[in-house]
């Protein structure tokens, strides 16, 4: 029972720090489809090491040497992922490289050691070859079970009730516990005294090392910034992009180059007080702009995220009142529920990382924001893209497939090739208005250079979607 135990508590460790290295990875490698394709492929190579690690040392060793030094050694190593995560990561990038380094250089350690158990924990267990089966199938069961709890715990509770850093340091906390327990059990001694001594250096960098955020979420890492030069504005960064910036004294002033965009499309809106729509919330800004322009304006918001939409009530000046709803659920949820023909203007302002949730990018979505609109409302989409605008191009190619007029505003001295910025797509089944843009702000695009922009581009579809490997890096 108490080998089981041993195999279960290891496995269960190993899925936390699976599951939890997103969350601590996102403000460096953003949060995406490759993050957590990189993390999974490498987590699956550390359990394969350390399962070839561990049986090959445990028929060389007596293994009840190894097992305390390797469990102790997987809870120290899970303490120094912390700083390890912090020092590299703003110097690795983004990209399907930088997540499988990252993954490797924080996590692999612990990852290895711990998966490195099982087959010394079976080379104990088995005295017999008349019981190999029933001990292998036991311990592989017990390993299983282990993986779904430590799945199931830190996804569903631990996350929606912890902050990430915390689940890993408690998380080390208890693997160390388990580890000083065996060596103890097997050896009939404690650890000598330089794992002390490691268990502290690993404490005291993991405490120590200064932390990205100001706010965890279990979507983002937060962070509110009073402005230099302008003392009332707060900039709201989530992971490693500034998504807001929002004046407490004046909802008019728009500093962020996509929000002026998407208010001058409002603009050219015929109703005086406005239905508005946003798939997105952040810092919450456009829909106090259009309450401030348009009185009498009422605003529904979808944000996935009630943490931040509380730190938006608490430091962005956010007032949740019956003119300005907010629905804390997935959007896509969300919106199939609405009724038909009601919002003048809908906004797609959603984001993971630096691109959207890629089922908020297809055709059947487009559909649905299409049936929400009321006749000639408008839909503008925020995409941040660049190089050959391949996300971008395909979104614009979609909404064609589904409004009867599509334009985009585009950077005034053309997209740039090698870094990523605010593309804002605008849609409607009625002709469109060119709104009035400053110079510096962009270019409207449409009839015949939008087609050349456009070129063959994909259209996305609940079938094949792949935004993340679409959009720039």
């Amino acid at each position: 029972m108490r080998a089981a135990a041993l195999v279960f508590g290891a496995s269960a460790a190993v899925l936390v720090l699976e599951i939890i290295a997103g969350r601590i990875m996102a403000p460096y490698v953003g949060v995406s489809l490759d993050t957590f394709t990189g993390i999974i492929g490498t987590a699956l190579a550390g359990i394969a090491a350390g399962a070839a690690i561990g049986g090959t040392l445990a028929d060389s060793r007596d293994p009840r040497h190894l097992i305390g030094p390797f469990v102790v050694a997987g809870g120290i190593f899970t303490w120094i992922a912390l700083p390890v995560v912090d020092l590299l990561g703003p110097n690795l990038g983004s990209g399907p490289v930088a997540v499988v380094m990252l993954t490797s250089l924080a996590f692999g350690v612990p990852i290895v050691a711990l998966s490195a158990v099982a087959p010394m924990v079976a080379k104990i267990r088995l005295e017999s070859l008349e019981e190999t089966g029933t001990v292998v199938g036991n311990l592989s069961a017990a390993g299983t079970l282990g993986a779904l709890a430590g799945t199931f715990l830190t996804g569903f509770v631990a996350v929606s009730l912890l902050p990430s850093r915390p689940i890993v340091l408690a998380t080390g906390a208890g693997v160390l516990a388990v580890g000083i327990y065996t060596w103890w059990r097997l050896e009939r001694r404690v650890p000598p005294f330089a794992a002390w001594v490691g268990i502290a250096l690993a404490a005291t960098a993991a405490l120590v090392v200064p932390r990205p955020c100001e706010y965890e979420t279990a979507y983002y890492c937060v962070r509110v910034e009073v402005d230099d030069e302008r003392p009332s504005v707060r900039n709201l960064y989530l992971d490693r992009l500034r998504h807001a910036a929002v004046d407490l004294e004046d909802p008019d002033f728009l500093d962020i180059r996509y929000v002026r965009i998407l208010a001058a499309v409002a603009d050219e809106l015929d109703t005086g007080a406005v239905e508005a729509l946003h798939i997105g919330g952040g810092g919450f800004t456009l829909p106090r702009w259009l309450e401030a322009q348009r009185p009498g304006s009422a605003n529904d918001v979808l944000e996935i995220d009630g943490d931040l939409v509380d730190i938006a009530t608490e430091r962005l000046g956010l007032e949740v009142d019956d003119d300005l709803t907010v629905d804390v659920r997935d959007a896509r949820l969300s919106l199939r529920e609405l009724p038909g023909d009601r919002y003048d203007y809908v906004v797609g302002d959603a984001f993971g990382g630096e691109s959207a949730p890629w089922h908020l990018t297809t055709r059947e979505v487009m559909e649905e924001v299409r049936r929400v609109l009321s006749p000639g409302g408008v839909y503008a989409m925020n995409v941040i893209d660049g190089g050959d605008s391949r996300w971008a191009r395909a979104q614009v190619a979609t909404l064609q497939e589904v409004f009867e007029h599509v334009a985009v505003v585009l950077p005034a001295d053309g997209v740039p090739g090698g870094r990523a910025v605010n593309q804002v797509i605008v849609a409607s089944d009625s002709p469109l208005r060119e709104p009035v843009l400053d110079p510096a702000d962009g270019v409207w695009v449409t009839g015949g250079d939008l087609r050349d922009f456009v070129g063959d581009a994909m259209v996305l579809t609940d079938d094949h979607a792949p935004v993340d490997q679409l959009v720039l890096r």
